[in-house]
């Protein structure tokens, strides 16, 4: 009889084991959370970086077979860019231009 009441009072977590359990998750998230942000971050500027030297290698190749600059990323055309002109990932407003001047690629 003394085993079935002890049995019978042990089914549920007690208010300090549930506490002690949300706070180890507060302190892992306190720390995951900052770090992902930062990455996510970090390689959108990466990826941007890489797109201004994938975009100008583009117009570098297209300088060399045609024997002029393009005027437009526009004018590379899929023979340049298979899959078009990438969108910037560090903002949506912005777009890839080129500089007439200097023929480098710039996000603006």
């Amino acid at each position: 009889m003394y085993q079935s009441k002890l049995n019978r009072k042990r089914r549920g977590f007690s208010l300090l084991e549930l506490l002690a359990v949300v706070v180890i998750l507060g302190i892992i998230a306190a720390i995951v959370v900052p770090r992902v942000s930062t990455s996510s971050a970090l390689a959108k500027q990466r990826v941007n970086e890489h797109n201004i030297a994938t975009l100008n290698a583009a117009v570098e190749r297209y300088y060399v077979n045609e024997g002029s600059w393009p005027s437009a990323l526009t004018d590379l055309g899929t023979d340049y860019l298979p899959d078009g002109v990438p969108a910037v990932p560090t903002d949506n407003s912005l777009t890839y231009t080129l500089d007439g001047t200097t023929h480098r690629v710039s996000a603006l």
